[in-house]
């Protein structure tokens, strides 16, 4: 099963193709610092990852974008950047359908920095891209073509990137990003409402203003529901009481954890951004473990493709349960007909809470779906690999890993411990993420026979 463009897009695919005769007009920046061409999807995935994640006022500006958002436009990215390359390579299914053929003499580097910046200058993002940021991406992409010797070989790379991006670009033109969709606050036990609040003030809570992510047309799947999870525990049952007394015990200020369990605490925070955190890991592994250009292409697709879909799945999911908060839960543990739930009137998390429903666990959906894809691309090779969290101000934190899924075992657990989340949320969260990682494994960027 591939993408196939909506109907009524060929204008969009020929403006899209002008992109690169326009854009550059946006800045009269120097170019900017370029790797080598053979680093052109490491160089380009950073590039992108900048761009959309990184703080306004960062030393490297971006546009700040929260990861539901930014895993969005990052699987934008990578799928064109796949297509673009898979067209010269020709050695897996394409994306979508219907790309023009390729030399298998093109450039590769050329068709990766074509599709990337040219997708990330003609998506539609709001807000849009400041002009010191599309400077700057102007630069690296002149900065990316200067490096390649000119040629028929470079001109043919420039043609393939501009036709998947192109590509691209019509197919998620009318996608429902930023659509009007929000969750709903409810002030019955168990119903989700605003974290600031024990209920819903007038005419309804504050919620998170990219809810929308939930009716966003998904990337692989065939809905946004694909995979519904098992839903929250009942509020009467043990089940329910056992996981609420944990994150009682273990996730507020002041609770007595193991050192360990604060390592995770601190480690796996709402600080830390999943989309930037998993790409550039992934970028190390992909040059430590020697991974050629066209592997390269694969693995950044299918890591962002299923991260994204698990994302939009689990949005779905959460409007679907709407559940409450362990810190409402605890608050108001006396109204939910359950007699082994103290109520804390006083109770506080490690963490603050996003303004959205509890179940499923957002982190364990993207960490799921990042790791089962990796884990698929590799099969049964073992991998050791270190993931660094990077915060502006704080010291950098490294965890050794052995195989990818070692890292959902510990965003399980440390999501609890940051007290925003029951078990039930992370475990489920991640099995979606699973599912869909599996689902693409299945379907997509098969070998050509």
């Amino acid at each position: 099963m591939r993408r196939k463009l909506h109907a009524g897009v060929a204008s969009a695919i020929a403006a899209a193709a002008l992109l690169g005769a326009v854009v550059l007009l946006g800045g009269a920046a120097a170019p900017a610092q370029a790797g080598p061409p053979e680093d052109a999807v490491l160089d380009w995935n950073q590039y992108a990852a900048e761009a959309l994640i990184n703080a306004p006022a960062a030393p490297t500006p971006g546009m700040g974008q929260g990861p539901t958002v930014a895993i969005l436009h990052l699987a934008m990215v990578q799928g064109a950047v796949y297509d673009a390359v898979n067209m010269i390579d020709g050695g897996h299914e394409p994306y979508l359908d219907d790309l023009p053929s390729a030399p298998s003499s093109a450039s590769k580097p050329a068709a990766v920095a074509t599709a990337a910046h040219h997708v990330l200058l003609g998506m539609v993002i709001q807000p849009a891209f400041t002009p010191a940021i599309v400077d700057r991406l102007n630069g690296l992409y002149a900065g990316s073509l200067a490096a390649i010797p000119a040629g028929a070989a470079k001109s043919a790379g420039i043609a393939a990137g501009e036709a998947a991006a192109a590509k691209m670009l019509a197919e998620r033109a009318a996608d429902g990003r930023y659509g009007p969709f929000r969750f709903t606050c409810g002030d019955d036990a168990g119903e989700w409402r605003p974290t600031t609040s024990l209920g819903c003030p007038t005419p309804s809570g504050p919620s998170d203003p990219n809810a929308w992510v939930a009716r966003v047309e998904p990337f692989v799947l065939e809905s946004t529901s694909q995979f519904r999870s098992k839903g929250p525990h009942d509020m009467t049952s043990g089940a329910y009481a056992k996981e609420y007394d944990e994150v009682k015990e273990l996730g507020a200020v002041g609770s007595q954890r193991t050192p360990e369990q604060n390592a995770l605490a601190g480690f796996f925070t709402n600080t830390t951004s999943p989309p930037e955190m998993y790409n550039r890991t992934f970028r190390t592994v992909a040059a430590s473990e020697e991974l050629t250009l066209v592997e390269q292409a694969r693995l950044f697709a299918m890591l962002n493709l299923a991260g994204a879909d698990a994302l939009i799945n689990c949005w779905d999911d959460k409007a679907h349960w709407s559940f409450w908060r362990p810190v409402t839960a605890i608050r108001l543990g006396d109204q939910d007909g359950n007699p082994r739930t103290e109520a804390d009137p006083s109770w506080t998390p490690l963490s603050g809470n996003p303004p959205y429903p509890e179940h499923p666990s957002g982190y364990n959906c993207v960490t799921g779906g990042f790791m089962h894809a990796a884990a698929a691309f590799f099969g049964k090779k073992p991998v050791t690999f270190d993931m660094v969290r990077i915060v502006a101000g704080e010291p950098n934190q490294t965890r050794t890993y052995r195989q990818f899924t070692d890292v959902i075992d510990d965003t399980i657990d440390g999501r609890i411990y940051i007290g925003i989340h029951f078990r039930a949320a992370d475990v489920q969260g991640a099995e979606i993420g699973k599912d869909v990682a599996r689902w693409l494994d299945q379907h997509f960027f098969g070998p050509v026979r």
